[in-house]
């Protein structure tokens, strides 16, 4: 099965995130992508190089993630909330979000539930590059026996007027 990862950054980290997923690239093209934004329109528009196939000393460039790449609303707008939606239905193995923590965001309330989602549920989570490379060059990471747990206070929670 296809590893689940959502992609977020601010627009003060887009480049760095587009860097990282150029440099990870041969991993991530087995995945199945989301992304808020334009951060999905700028990691679908990442061009590669078959530099097996030249042509009259021209590479040919392809879109490595132009088809696994599902592109949700920008952040601000309710992309936050359709990845935190996705964590809590189990449908992702892992976010990256590189945020800017720098500056204050309008919607740091939404930042913050996301990381509290990916805790809560045991979602592999990542704000910055070192970490996000520790999770996806983890043996675990592919491993077909390996399952996230999740833990059993939210099945005590859900079922507490049961």
């Amino acid at each position: 099965m296809k590893k689940r990862i959502a992609l977020v950054a601010h627009d003060s980290r887009k480049q760095e995130l587009k860097e990282w997923v150029y440099y990870n690239r041969d991993i991530l093209k087995n995945c199945d992508i989301y992304a808020t934004g334009t951060t999905g329109e700028m990691i679908k528009n990442i061009e590669d190089c078959d530099e097996d196939l030249l042509d009259d000393c021209l590479y040919h460039f392809f879109k490595p993630f132009e088809n696994n790449v599902t592109k949700l609303l920008s952040g601000p707008l309710g992309g936050d909330q359709q990845i935190g939606s996705m964590i809590a239905e189990g449908k992702l193995d892992a976010l990256i979000f590189f945020c800017d923590n720098l500056i204050t965001q309008g919607h740091a309330q939404d930042i913050q539930a996301l990381a509290r989602l990916a805790s809560l549920y045991n979602v592999a989570y990542a704000n910055n590059r070192t970490t996000a490379d520790m999770i996806i060059t983890s043996p675990l990471f592919n491993d077909p026996n390996y399952e996230r747990i999740i833990p059993s206070c939210i099945e005590k929670y859900a079922s507490r007027f049961n």
